[in-house]
Protein backbone atom coordinates (compact mmCIF):
# COMPACT_ATOMS: atom_id res chain seq x y z
CA UNK A 1 0.00 0.00 0.00
CA UNK A 2 1.58 3.23 -1.50
CA UNK A 3 1.27 6.50 1.35
CA UNK A 4 -1.59 7.87 -1.02
CA UNK A 5 -3.36 4.93 -0.37
CA UNK A 6 -2.94 4.47 3.13
CA UNK A 7 -3.90 8.35 3.63
CA UNK A 8 -7.03 7.44 1.86
CA UNK A 9 -7.45 4.20 3.90
CA UNK A 10 -7.11 6.47 7.02
CA UNK A 11 -9.15 9.59 5.80
CA UNK A 12 -12.27 7.99 4.51
CA UNK A 13 -13.96 7.05 7.67
CA UNK A 14 -13.18 10.72 8.48
CA UNK A 15 -14.11 12.40 4.79
CA UNK A 16 -17.61 10.70 4.69
CA UNK A 17 -18.78 11.83 7.43
CA UNK A 18 -18.50 15.45 6.50
CA UNK A 19 -20.63 16.87 3.96
CA UNK A 20 -19.79 15.49 0.56
CA UNK A 21 -18.53 19.21 -1.18
CA UNK A 22 -16.33 20.33 2.07
CA UNK A 23 -15.19 16.92 2.04
CA UNK A 24 -13.56 17.70 -1.40
CA UNK A 25 -12.19 20.68 -0.73
CA UNK A 26 -10.03 19.04 2.05
CA UNK A 27 -8.73 16.84 -0.26
CA UNK A 28 -8.11 19.04 -2.75
CA UNK A 29 -6.54 21.20 0.01
CA UNK A 30 -4.09 18.03 1.07
CA UNK A 31 -3.12 17.61 -2.68
CA UNK A 32 -2.12 21.43 -3.36
CA UNK A 33 0.07 20.72 0.26
CA UNK A 34 1.98 18.02 -1.24
CA UNK A 35 -0.16 15.04 0.78
CA UNK A 36 -0.59 11.88 -0.68
CA UNK A 37 3.27 11.73 -3.45
CA UNK A 38 2.78 9.84 -6.57
CA UNK A 39 5.37 8.40 -8.96
CA UNK A 40 3.65 9.92 -11.88
CA UNK A 41 1.45 8.26 -15.25
CA UNK A 42 1.83 4.58 -14.91
CA UNK A 43 3.44 3.61 -17.88
CA UNK A 44 3.01 0.08 -20.00
CA UNK A 45 3.83 -0.30 -23.80
CA UNK A 46 0.79 -2.63 -24.34
CA UNK A 47 -1.20 -0.13 -23.00
CA UNK A 48 0.44 3.13 -24.29
CA UNK A 49 -1.62 5.17 -26.35
CA UNK A 50 -1.06 7.37 -29.59
CA UNK A 51 -4.35 10.04 -30.61
CA UNK A 52 -4.42 13.27 -31.82
CA UNK A 53 -0.56 14.29 -31.95
CA UNK A 54 -0.14 12.71 -27.89
CA UNK A 55 0.94 9.90 -26.33
CA UNK A 56 -0.78 8.52 -23.28
CA UNK A 57 1.21 6.22 -21.00
CA UNK A 58 -2.06 4.30 -20.49
CA UNK A 59 -5.58 5.14 -21.51
CA UNK A 60 -6.90 6.13 -17.80
CA UNK A 61 -7.86 9.62 -17.07
CA UNK A 62 -9.60 12.21 -14.64
CA UNK A 63 -12.82 13.15 -15.28
CA UNK A 64 -13.24 16.72 -14.88
CA UNK A 65 -15.35 18.11 -11.94
CA UNK A 66 -12.89 16.66 -9.59
CA UNK A 67 -10.16 19.38 -10.41
CA UNK A 68 -12.23 22.31 -11.20
CA UNK A 69 -9.58 25.28 -10.89
CA UNK A 70 -6.60 23.42 -12.47
CA UNK A 71 -5.14 23.48 -8.53
CA UNK A 72 -3.89 19.38 -8.43
CA UNK A 73 -3.44 18.36 -12.05
CA UNK A 74 0.54 17.43 -11.61
CA UNK A 75 -0.85 15.77 -8.07
CA UNK A 76 -2.91 13.93 -10.32
CA UNK A 77 -1.11 12.93 -12.89
CA UNK A 78 1.32 11.75 -10.05
CA UNK A 79 -1.34 9.39 -9.23
CA UNK A 80 -0.80 7.10 -12.24
CA UNK A 81 -3.62 8.49 -14.20
CA UNK A 82 -2.19 8.80 -18.24
CA UNK A 83 -4.05 12.10 -18.73
CA UNK A 84 -6.12 14.74 -15.97
CA UNK A 85 -8.87 17.28 -17.14
CA UNK A 86 -9.68 19.71 -15.53
CA UNK A 87 -13.02 22.04 -15.55
CA UNK A 88 -15.86 22.89 -16.39
CA UNK A 89 -14.22 26.61 -17.04
CA UNK A 90 -16.66 29.60 -18.09
CA UNK A 91 -14.78 32.50 -18.95
CA UNK A 92 -16.53 34.24 -16.22
CA UNK A 93 -16.03 33.20 -12.33
CA UNK A 94 -19.09 32.23 -10.97
CA UNK A 95 -20.29 30.76 -7.58
CA UNK A 96 -22.71 28.09 -8.99
CA UNK A 97 -26.03 26.83 -7.89
CA UNK A 98 -26.85 27.09 -4.25
CA UNK A 99 -25.44 24.38 -1.37
CA UNK A 100 -26.16 21.53 -0.69
CA UNK A 101 -25.07 20.83 -4.22
CA UNK A 102 -23.14 17.33 -3.78
CA UNK A 103 -24.61 14.12 -2.59
CA UNK A 104 -23.34 10.61 -1.89
CA UNK A 105 -25.06 7.26 -2.77
CA UNK A 106 -22.89 5.45 -0.20
CA UNK A 107 -25.60 2.69 -0.70
CA UNK A 108 -24.73 2.81 -4.77
CA UNK A 109 -21.54 3.91 -5.00
CA UNK A 110 -22.87 7.08 -6.67
CA UNK A 111 -22.97 11.09 -6.51
CA UNK A 112 -25.70 13.41 -7.63
CA UNK A 113 -24.00 16.33 -8.26
CA UNK A 114 -26.03 19.98 -8.99
CA UNK A 115 -23.18 21.82 -8.72
CA UNK A 116 -23.65 24.76 -11.61
CA UNK A 117 -20.41 25.20 -12.98
CA UNK A 118 -18.52 26.42 -9.90
CA UNK A 119 -15.24 27.85 -11.34
CA UNK A 120 -12.73 30.54 -11.02
CA UNK A 121 -13.01 31.72 -14.35
CA UNK A 122 -11.00 31.61 -17.41
CA UNK A 123 -8.31 33.92 -16.42
CA UNK A 124 -7.49 32.12 -12.61
CA UNK A 125 -6.92 29.30 -14.71
CA UNK A 126 -4.93 30.12 -17.50
CA UNK A 127 -2.36 31.77 -14.66
CA UNK A 128 -2.71 28.50 -12.98
CA UNK A 129 -1.81 25.94 -16.27
CA UNK A 130 0.62 29.14 -17.69
CA UNK A 131 2.70 28.57 -14.13
CA UNK A 132 3.42 24.62 -14.95
CA UNK A 133 3.94 24.71 -18.61
CA UNK A 134 6.67 23.36 -18.47
CA UNK A 135 5.77 20.03 -16.24
CA UNK A 136 4.74 17.67 -18.81
CA UNK A 137 1.64 15.51 -18.55
CA UNK A 138 -1.60 15.56 -20.52
CA UNK A 139 -3.73 17.94 -19.15
CA UNK A 140 -7.01 19.07 -20.73
CA UNK A 141 -9.07 21.66 -20.17
CA UNK A 142 -13.58 21.02 -19.97
CA UNK A 143 -14.99 24.60 -21.20
CA UNK A 144 -18.13 25.65 -20.63
CA UNK A 145 -20.75 28.88 -20.87
CA UNK A 146 -21.89 30.77 -18.05
CA UNK A 147 -25.30 30.62 -16.76
CA UNK A 148 -25.88 34.31 -17.37
CA UNK A 149 -24.97 34.16 -20.95
CA UNK A 150 -26.92 36.07 -23.61
CA UNK A 151 -24.26 34.20 -26.15
CA UNK A 152 -23.19 30.41 -25.34
CA UNK A 153 -21.53 29.81 -28.60
CA UNK A 154 -19.68 33.07 -27.85
CA UNK A 155 -18.96 31.63 -24.47
CA UNK A 156 -17.44 28.41 -25.85
CA UNK A 157 -15.30 30.59 -28.62
CA UNK A 158 -14.02 32.26 -25.76
CA UNK A 159 -12.62 29.10 -23.99
CA UNK A 160 -10.92 28.33 -27.06
CA UNK A 161 -9.07 31.27 -27.90
CA UNK A 162 -8.28 31.51 -23.87
CA UNK A 163 -6.67 27.94 -23.58
CA UNK A 164 -5.47 26.85 -27.44
CA UNK A 165 -2.18 27.70 -26.88
CA UNK A 166 -1.72 26.07 -23.60
CA UNK A 167 -4.40 23.11 -23.40
CA UNK A 168 -2.93 19.70 -24.30
CA UNK A 169 -7.12 19.64 -25.57
CA UNK A 170 -9.98 21.15 -25.46
CA UNK A 171 -13.39 19.41 -24.07
CA UNK A 172 -16.49 21.20 -25.13
CA UNK A 173 -19.19 20.36 -22.45
CA UNK A 174 -22.64 21.31 -23.55
CA UNK A 175 -24.50 18.16 -21.88
CA UNK A 176 -24.02 19.09 -18.23
CA UNK A 177 -27.92 18.87 -16.64
CA UNK A 178 -27.38 21.48 -14.34
CA UNK A 179 -26.97 24.88 -16.36
CA UNK A 180 -30.90 25.36 -18.26
CA UNK A 181 -31.11 25.12 -21.56
CA UNK A 182 -27.47 23.83 -21.97
CA UNK A 183 -28.22 20.26 -23.39
CA UNK A 184 -30.41 21.76 -26.16
CA UNK A 185 -27.50 22.47 -27.76
CA UNK A 186 -26.80 18.87 -28.87
CA UNK A 187 -29.86 19.18 -31.51
CA UNK A 188 -28.24 19.04 -34.81
CA UNK A 189 -29.03 22.56 -36.29
CA UNK A 190 -27.28 24.25 -32.76
CA UNK A 191 -24.35 22.01 -33.10
CA UNK A 192 -23.56 22.65 -36.38
CA UNK A 193 -23.70 26.41 -35.45
CA UNK A 194 -21.39 25.97 -32.36
CA UNK A 195 -18.55 23.53 -34.15
CA UNK A 196 -18.57 26.10 -36.99
CA UNK A 197 -17.48 28.78 -34.80
CA UNK A 198 -15.10 26.93 -32.99
CA UNK A 199 -13.43 25.54 -36.08
CA UNK A 200 -12.95 28.22 -37.15
CA UNK A 201 -10.66 29.96 -34.52
CA UNK A 202 -9.20 26.60 -32.60
CA UNK A 203 -5.26 26.44 -33.32
CA UNK A 204 -4.25 24.07 -35.64
CA UNK A 205 -3.05 21.08 -34.47
CA UNK A 206 -5.58 21.36 -30.65
CA UNK A 207 -7.71 18.46 -30.46
CA UNK A 208 -11.13 19.38 -29.51
CA UNK A 209 -13.33 16.87 -28.02
CA UNK A 210 -17.26 17.00 -27.56
CA UNK A 211 -18.68 15.39 -24.58
CA UNK A 212 -22.37 14.39 -24.81
CA UNK A 213 -25.20 13.49 -22.31
CA UNK A 214 -26.18 9.74 -22.21
CA UNK A 215 -30.15 10.32 -21.89
CA UNK A 216 -30.33 11.14 -25.60
CA UNK A 217 -32.88 9.04 -27.84
CA UNK A 218 -30.94 7.06 -30.45
CA UNK A 219 -32.15 9.58 -33.76
CA UNK A 220 -30.66 12.41 -31.26
CA UNK A 221 -27.61 10.22 -30.82
CA UNK A 222 -27.24 9.86 -34.62
CA UNK A 223 -27.49 13.66 -35.30
CA UNK A 224 -24.66 13.91 -33.02
CA UNK A 225 -22.81 11.06 -34.94
CA UNK A 226 -24.02 12.53 -38.19
CA UNK A 227 -22.63 16.22 -37.47
CA UNK A 228 -19.02 14.84 -35.69
CA UNK A 229 -18.55 12.47 -38.74
CA UNK A 230 -17.50 15.15 -40.53
CA UNK A 231 -14.42 15.59 -39.27
CA UNK A 232 -15.80 18.35 -36.74
CA UNK A 233 -14.22 17.37 -33.65
CA UNK A 234 -11.30 14.60 -32.75
CA UNK A 235 -13.09 12.87 -30.52
CA UNK A 236 -16.39 12.59 -28.51
CA UNK A 237 -16.82 11.96 -24.77
CA UNK A 238 -19.45 9.52 -23.97
CA UNK A 239 -20.88 10.32 -21.59
CA UNK A 240 -21.94 12.81 -18.86
CA UNK A 241 -24.23 12.63 -16.13
CA UNK A 242 -27.66 11.09 -16.20
CA UNK A 243 -30.56 12.78 -15.07
CA UNK A 244 -32.61 9.56 -15.25
CA UNK A 245 -32.25 7.33 -11.58
CA UNK A 246 -32.36 3.62 -12.00
CA UNK A 247 -33.18 1.57 -8.95
CA UNK A 248 -31.62 3.65 -6.34
CA UNK A 249 -31.50 2.73 -2.50
CA UNK A 250 -29.52 5.90 -1.00
CA UNK A 251 -32.22 8.44 0.63
CA UNK A 252 -30.40 10.82 -1.83
CA UNK A 253 -31.81 8.85 -4.92
CA UNK A 254 -34.71 12.42 -5.42
CA UNK A 255 -31.89 14.77 -5.24
CA UNK A 256 -32.02 16.90 -8.71
CA UNK A 257 -29.16 16.94 -10.21
CA UNK A 258 -26.70 14.85 -12.85
CA UNK A 259 -26.12 11.28 -11.41
CA UNK A 260 -22.97 9.34 -11.57
CA UNK A 261 -21.00 6.09 -10.42
CA UNK A 262 -22.21 2.74 -10.64
CA UNK A 263 -25.95 3.66 -11.93
CA UNK A 264 -24.59 4.99 -14.92
CA UNK A 265 -22.42 2.23 -16.37
CA UNK A 266 -25.14 0.13 -18.47
CA UNK A 267 -26.56 3.61 -19.98
CA UNK A 268 -23.14 5.15 -20.88
CA UNK A 269 -21.72 1.86 -22.01
CA UNK A 270 -25.10 0.99 -24.43
CA UNK A 271 -24.66 4.94 -25.73
CA UNK A 272 -21.28 4.47 -26.41
CA UNK A 273 -21.54 0.73 -28.19
CA UNK A 274 -24.14 2.63 -30.07
CA UNK A 275 -22.36 5.64 -30.80
CA UNK A 276 -19.20 3.71 -31.99
CA UNK A 277 -20.99 1.64 -34.47
CA UNK A 278 -23.11 4.87 -35.61
CA UNK A 279 -19.75 6.55 -36.79
CA UNK A 280 -18.24 2.93 -37.46
CA UNK A 281 -15.16 3.33 -35.10
CA UNK A 282 -13.75 5.89 -37.30
CA UNK A 283 -13.92 9.06 -34.26
CA UNK A 284 -11.68 8.06 -31.31
CA UNK A 285 -14.12 7.83 -28.46
CA UNK A 286 -13.10 8.52 -24.56
CA UNK A 287 -15.84 6.43 -22.46
CA UNK A 288 -17.02 7.76 -19.14
CA UNK A 289 -19.11 6.54 -16.80
CA UNK A 290 -19.72 3.95 -13.96
CA UNK A 291 -16.20 2.63 -14.75
CA UNK A 292 -15.14 1.19 -11.20
CA UNK A 293 -12.66 -1.55 -11.71
CA UNK A 294 -11.05 -3.04 -14.42
CA UNK A 295 -14.20 -5.27 -15.57
CA UNK A 296 -16.03 -2.16 -15.88
CA UNK A 297 -13.06 -0.45 -17.62
CA UNK A 298 -12.79 -3.11 -19.92
CA UNK A 299 -16.25 -3.58 -20.91
CA UNK A 300 -15.90 0.36 -22.07
CA UNK A 301 -12.94 -0.57 -24.22
CA UNK A 302 -14.89 -3.19 -25.82
CA UNK A 303 -17.89 -1.20 -26.27
CA UNK A 304 -15.83 1.56 -28.43
CA UNK A 305 -13.94 3.84 -26.16
CA UNK A 306 -9.96 4.23 -26.89
CA UNK A 307 -9.60 6.35 -23.68
CA UNK A 308 -11.89 5.72 -20.13
CA UNK A 309 -12.04 8.40 -17.79
CA UNK A 310 -12.87 8.27 -13.81
CA UNK A 311 -14.31 10.90 -10.75
CA UNK A 312 -16.93 8.97 -8.79
CA UNK A 313 -15.46 5.40 -7.81
CA UNK A 314 -12.58 7.55 -6.75
CA UNK A 315 -14.61 8.67 -4.02
CA UNK A 316 -15.23 4.75 -2.54
CA UNK A 317 -12.26 3.27 -3.79
CA UNK A 318 -9.26 5.81 -3.54
CA UNK A 319 -6.53 6.48 -5.45
CA UNK A 320 -4.97 2.65 -5.80
CA UNK A 321 -8.04 2.24 -8.17
CA UNK A 322 -5.80 3.60 -11.07
CA UNK A 323 -3.27 1.28 -11.02
CA UNK A 324 -5.57 -1.91 -10.13
CA UNK A 325 -7.19 -1.02 -13.36
CA UNK A 326 -4.56 -0.44 -15.52
CA UNK A 327 -2.80 -3.93 -13.95
CA UNK A 328 -5.81 -5.62 -14.96
CA UNK A 329 -5.89 -4.58 -18.17
CA UNK A 330 -2.56 -5.35 -19.17
CA UNK A 331 -3.75 -9.32 -17.61
CA UNK A 332 -7.20 -8.70 -19.74
CA UNK A 333 -5.10 -8.43 -22.67
CA UNK A 334 -2.72 -10.67 -22.06
CA UNK A 335 -5.70 -13.47 -22.03
CA UNK A 336 -7.31 -12.19 -24.94
CA UNK A 337 -4.73 -12.89 -26.50
CA UNK A 338 -4.27 -9.07 -28.04
CA UNK A 339 -1.05 -7.67 -28.27
CA UNK A 340 -1.89 -3.99 -27.73
CA UNK A 341 -4.73 -2.07 -26.58
CA UNK A 342 -5.55 -0.79 -29.43
CA UNK A 343 -6.28 -3.90 -31.03
CA UNK A 344 -9.01 -4.56 -28.64
CA UNK A 345 -11.36 -1.66 -29.09
CA UNK A 346 -14.26 -2.07 -30.34
CA UNK A 347 -14.47 -5.76 -30.22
Amino acid sequence: MGLADLGFALAKPFLHKMDAEQAHGLTISSLKAGLGGGRGPIKSTRLETKLFGLTFANPLGLAPGFDKNAEVPDAMLGQGFGFVEIGTVTPRAQIGNDKPRLFRLVEDQAVINRMGFNNDGQQAVLRRLEARRNRGGIVGVNVGANKDSSDRIADYVSGIEAFRDIASYVTINISSPNTPGLRNMQGREELLKLLSALNSKRKVGLPMFLKIAPDLAEADLQDVADVCGIEAVDSVIVSNTTISRPNLKSPHATEMGGLSGKPLFDLSTLQLALFYKMTAGKIPLIGVGGVSDVETAWAKIRAGASLIQIYSALVYKGPSLVSDICTGLERKLASSGFKHLDDSVGR
